[in-house]
């Protein structure tokens, strides 16, 4: 799961409009933020197999520390982290089934970031054109990086996925920060 938990995100912005888009972001991506940590630290394990799913070439070997249900937050932030966990359940091993499809793993991301942004705009509105347009190329941006990532060329060790994931979550969760900046929430005063 990639993309659905960027849609999470979105979606508690509706149940916390005032919090920060950056903490609702990085939320449901906590665990993914500090999974490549883990990694480099030896402290959780992936394989890479190129027949382990369909959509995947990750073995997720062990990661109890960064997928753990024990992180705190508010509610907006528990829920963002569950979310995580939850989604990560269906699709992570090949029994679980939705990673066995690529195509319906693609259909349900993007169903997911429909709702996700749905719910977002229907909290927010753009304060000028940045809001506007920054908040569209975003959503474009994680669609590019969602559709490069699942159709480009193959990694062949768990050293070429710590930097990009360590540096990625930094990017997105930075960005979202930018654009909210530049919207409101809907019924308030620019």
């Amino acid at each position: 799961m990639f993309i659905g938990h960027f849609d999470v995100g979105f979606a508690t912005r509706r149940f916390a409009p005032w919090s920060s888009e950056a903490v609702l972001r990085n939320a449901p991506l906590l665990a993914d933020v500090l999974w490549p940590v883990f990694l480099l630290l030896g402290s959780e394990q992936v394989r890479i197999d190129p027949g382990n799913t369909r959509f995947t070439r990750f073995d997720l070997v062990s990661y109890p520390w960064s997928h753990s249900l024990l992180m705190p937050g508010t509610i907006a932030i528990w829920i963002g982290v569950v979310s995580h966990g939850m989604l990560d359940w269906i699709t992570h091993r090949a029994d679980m089934g939705l990673w066995n499809s690529i195509a319906g793993t693609i259909v349900v991301e993007f169903r997911m970031l429909a709702v996700g942004v749905w719910m977002y705009m229907g909290a927010t509105r753009a304060k000028d054109r940045i809001g506007f347009y920054a908040f569209i190329g975003y959503i474009v941006l994680l669609m590019v990086l969602y559709i490069g990532d699942r159709f480009s060329v193959a990694r062949g060790s768990v050293g070429e996925i710590v930097w990009p994931g360590i540096a990625a979550p930094f990017i997105v969760i930075l960005s979202a920060s930018w654009f909210d900046r530049h919207r409101c929430i809907r019924g308030e005063l620019a």
